[in-house]
């Protein structure tokens, strides 16, 4: 296995953290997985990543916690490893030695604080004032000011990252995360993590006695597309099959209904109200934003379940002892499935990362699996996992069905979402049907991505343009046929 399969060096020791707590859970040596691992992740005797090979050691026990299901007791999936944070500074706005000393005083002149002196002829920041508005630093005509914020906060668009005081160790809010996973992919040290359920779901293969006491059946994301680094779709499904799953279903088919179900719900509202507002539900992340930040807007979301949910639901109404694991990009779909409102429909979530692992670990070889073919769903439910899809789909399907005046807009990413809520909230939106995607891109853009490549985008159209139904008839009759409406 080359480096190169994964976008990060953070990716690949946690990937080879989690190949070697999979290969022990099958193999034998999880017991002593904690002393163990670490000599074989880090052998020495000098630290690689480090200041010494002993914090370099103690970190990887922390990634085999997590590896191992993290902190239980948290509902969270996305965690704070302490050890790996490295406290980074985060100074505010800083003033560089670029700083020429001029006679302008641009940053003085627009500090709406009072926070900036001249001092020596330099610019000086008074750090109780300052409110790190920003404005210094673009008025500065030599860039010399900049904000210096760490990369998690930085990243953590609803604001649920501090940094506590005591130790300058980041602090995850529970009660104001999303589980989006921003700040997993963005800090430089890989301290921020999620929980992997991995060791549940080899429990769940197991113990099916291969599929005989019960099936297993694994949901993908159609983003699984752009993760295909070695080996075609098709034989990545075959692989997945090779670990012990009785079947492989996309979840794209629970998209198409989606699309149906959403378009029928906006209808129902056009006729209790002459300006319906309705937002999608697929992304549990912009789904929880939209509950903390605009609680006003909740009953606007719509009720349909997101596409992994409603999956399930066909599975297991034709199999009610099934098991079902979803795989895919998102962090936050660790956290909708014990949701209460799932009703249990998905038994366990596992990543696109931690899918790479299981396979490497089992020793399968995606490159020489056969063909398997999926023709669960249509065009438009594959699109689903890049930003702009649902739109695409529901425009079409309100049309087909003789919806009027839907006006969809897509907000690609946090920042997105809050201005057109507040738009909203302002009443100054001109859309009435919000597409909400926490992540930039949607769902290609996951935060447990093999890959986050621009190309994904492209993978995912001509995974839709492969589907043999270009239209959501036949995952709509199915619906029909199995739920009823």
């Amino acid at each position: 296995m080359e480096q190169k399969l994964f976008d990060t060096n953070v990716q690949w020791i946690k990937y080879k953290v989690l190949k070697e707590v999979i290969r022990r859970a099958y193999e034998g040596g999880l017991d002593e997985a904690y002393m163990e691992i670490p000599k074989i992740i880090s052998p020495g005797p000098k630290s690689e990543l480090n200041c010494c090979i002993y914090k370099e050691r103690a970190i990887v026990q922390e990634r085999i916690h997590m590896a191992m299901g993290g902190d239980k007791q948290n509902p969270n999936p996305v965690q704070v490893m302490e050890t790996a944070c490295d406290e980074c500074p985060a100074a505010g706005m800083l003033v560089t030695e670029a700083c020429r000393g001029c006679m302008m005083h641009a940053c003085k002149d627009v500090c709406p604080k009072g926070a900036i002196t001249i001092v020596n002829h330099r610019c000086h920041i008074d750090k109780e004032k300052c409110i790190e508005c920003g404005k210094c630093a673009a008025a500065c005509p030599y860039s010399a000011i900049i904000a210096q914020k760490r990369p998690c906060i930085k990243s953590c668009k609803p604001k649920a990252l501090s940094i506590r005081k005591e130790d300058d160790k980041a602090v995850i809010d529970n009660d104001k995360c999303v589980s989006c996973g921003a700040c997993v992919v963005s800090c430089p040290f890989g301290a921020i993590t999620d929980r992997s359920l991995v060791l549940d779901i080899i429990d769940m293969l197991r113990q099916s006695e291969g599929n005989t006491k019960y099936r297993v059946y694994a949901v993908i994301a159609p983003a699984i597309v752009g993760q295909c680094r070695f080996g075609r779709i098709e034989q990545v499904v075959t692989a997945i099959k090779r670990l012990g799953f009785h079947q492989v279903v996309e979840a794209a088919l629970g998209a198409d209904i989606t699309l149906y179900t959403e378009a029928r719900e906006f209808q129902h509202k056009s006729t209790e109200s002459d300006n319906p507002v309705m937002t999608t539900s697929c992304c549990p992340a912009f789904v929880r934003f939209v509950e903390t930040n605009f609680p006003e807007f909740k009953d606007a979301i719509s009720t349909s379940p997101s596409p992994m949910i409603t999956t399930a639901r066909l599975i297991k109404h034709g199999d009610p002892s099934a098991k079902i694991v979803f795989i895919g990009p998102c962090a936050a779909k660790k956290f909708e499935y014990t949701l209460e409102k799932t009703h249990g429909m998905i038994d366990s979530v596992m990543s696109f990362e931690e899918l790479q692992a299981f396979l490497d670990a089992r020793g399968i070889d995606t490159t020489q699996c056969e063909d398997t073919h999926l023709d669960n769903a249509s065009f438009y439910g594959r699109i689903f996992a890049k930003s702009g899809g649902i739109a695409q789909g529901v425009a079409h399907v309100a049309e087909k069905l003789g919806v009027d005046g839907v006006r969809p807009v897509v907000m690609n990413g946090i920042d997105q979402c809050r201005q057109h809520l507040a738009l909203l909230r302002a009443k100054k939106e001109t859309a009435n049907f919000f597409e909400g995607m926490a992540c930039d891109g949607g769902c290609v853009g996951g935060p447990l991505s093999i890959t986050r490549s621009p190309k994904n985008v492209f993978d995912v159209d001509q995974y839709g343009n492969s589907a043999k139904e270009k239209d959501i008839d036949g995952s709509v009759n199915l619906f029909h046929m199995t739920l009823g409406d």
